[in-house]
């Protein structure tokens, strides 16, 4: 049996958790909150300037919920902070709302006392299954598209409050990592930063069995990238972290190149390098603008030790954060953390106004 080497990221998706966390999923829901008012949400899309020439043919124009507090409508002088939702691999933003019980999640935060703001979920799902939240030129450039393009298109059709200190960045597993990484290298744009079940912290290596010959075979020869919906999981995992992580232009139709052969090396060292830390020193300086930071990840769940690690790195650095392990699984008991813990996070650490502009 032929086996290929893995790193960090890939274990996320194949070993730390089981494929079906990474699937849409039942997931715990929290009892209607008594007296709770009904949110509007909204179905939009953002055009993605950042995507735009992307080689494995992604949408440039994509999907996203866009979840406006009760007194939206009527409250027209007034405007709010931003909260930006990253959803996790192999769903999209309507996946992962479902997922997190949205609106009921939001409309009972409020309820319990979360002041009023806006929550965006957009949408980074790819030919392969999940962006990574990365730029590449092969995906197209995911991290920029939520830094940038999501956050402009808010700021331009919504009334937002435009500052960094009005802004939060939340994510959940393949988005705990987006949360991290876009946090990390935008600190200009966000405020306050919720990472949930993060994968792909520490670079640290593998073998994960693929089950032979032929099915590195089909992987490397389907047709197209949207062949790959034919594949199974794991191999499915490793093409969309080639296509963020180690794209080439020249080698078509996957535009990617995989940990095999002569290039295992190369490739191996390209996946650690997106690992968060191995970069994550050089962003100490950014991380320190936050206002505030918070981690979680269930006593059951496969990213529970990816989550450690990244609490020891800022504790390692003194810079004060939230860290909590809580019963559950990957994704049980997300919906009730929603609920009552990245709201309430939120709305306690974003600067708030209502005077009109």
């Amino acid at each position: 049996m032929l086996k290929v080497r893995l790193i960090g990221a890939a274990l996320v998706f194949v070993a730390a958790a089981a494929a079906p966390a990474f699937a849409q999923v039942d997931t715990n829901r929290p009892p209607v909150v008594p007296g709770a008012r009904p949110v509007t949400v909204e179905h939009i899309t953002i055009h993605g300037a950042s995507l735009e020439g992307n080689l494995e043919g992604n949408a440039v124009d994509r999907d996203a919920l866009v979840v406006l507090p009760p007194d939206y409508a009527t409250e027209t002088d007034r405007r709010y902070p931003v909260v930006y939702a990253l959803h996790g691999y192999s769903i999209g933003a309507e996946q992962w709302s479902h997922e997190i019980h949205v609106p009921q999640t939001i409309e009972g935060a409020f309820a319990n006392g979360v002041r009023d703001m806006i929550v965006v979920l957009p949408d980074s799902k790819t030919a392969h299954n999940g962006s990574m939240y990365s730029n590449s030129i092969t995906t197209g450039n995911f991290e920029d598209y939520v830094a940038e393009d999501v956050v402009a298109y808010m700021d331009s059709h919504y009334r937002t409050l435009p500052t960094r200190a009005s802004r939060g960045l939340v994510g959940h597993s393949m988005g705990g990592y987006g949360a991290t990484r876009v946090s990390m290298k935008h600190a200009d744009v966000f405020g306050s930063v919720y990472i949930m079940s993060p994968c792909c912290m520490e670079p640290r290596g593998a073998e994960i069995p693929f089950g032979g010959d032929e099915d590195l075979a089909d992987a490397l020869a389907i047709g197209s990238p949207a062949e790959s919906e034919t594949l199974p999981f794991g191999l499915r995992a490793q093409l969309a972290v080639a296509a963020a992580w180690s794209p080439n232009p020249n080698r078509p139709p996957l535009y990617v190149d995989l940990p095999i052969g002569d290039a295992t090396d190369s490739v191996l060292g390209k996946w650690a390098a997106n690992a968060v830390l191995a970069f994550a020193d050089q962003y100490v300086r950014d991380i320190r603008r936050y206002r505030a930071i918070a981690i979680d990840a269930g006593d059951e769940d496969g990213a529970r030790g990816d989550a450690m690690l990244l609490h020891e790195f800022l504790d390692s650095y003194g810079i004060a954060h939230a860290f909590e392990i809580y019963p559950g699984t990957h994704t049980s008991n997300v919906a009730f953390r929603i609920q009552d813990y990245v709201m309430p996070f939120f709305s306690e650490n974003l600067e708030f106004e209502s005077a009109s502009r």
